[in-house]
């Protein structure tokens, strides 16, 4: 939820307020119930965690394979290392009953 600013025009008190924003804007001071007016506030820093957020996160694969054939890397298969050897399927033995 945003933090809101508010100053009220009779004494001047400065407040915060934690309100969603959906929520009406507060109409009156909680020191001497005059009016307030909404400040524009710096808001609030932003956090980027977890990936997703830099521009290398989303290149395609013929991107990569050129950049590494550029820097001299050799370029890896798509399935190296990801082939099993084959194994045939055991058959269980009947159920008794």
């Amino acid at each position: 939820m945003p933090t809101y600013e508010y100053e009220c025009n009779r004494c001047g008190h400065r407040f915060e307020l934690f309100q969603s924003m959906t929520e009406p804007p507060r109409k009156r001071c909680p020191r001497c119930r005059g009016a307030v007016r909404r400040l524009f506030g710096i808001g609030g820093g932003i956090v980027f965690k977890g990936a997703g957020f830099y521009a290398t996160d989303y290149r395609s694969d013929s991107y990569k394979q050129q950049r590494k054939s550029e820097s001299g890397e050799k370029p890896k298969a798509k399935d190296e290392g990801a082939a099993k050897p084959h194994r045939p399927h055991r058959r269980r033995p009947p159920h008794a009953s």
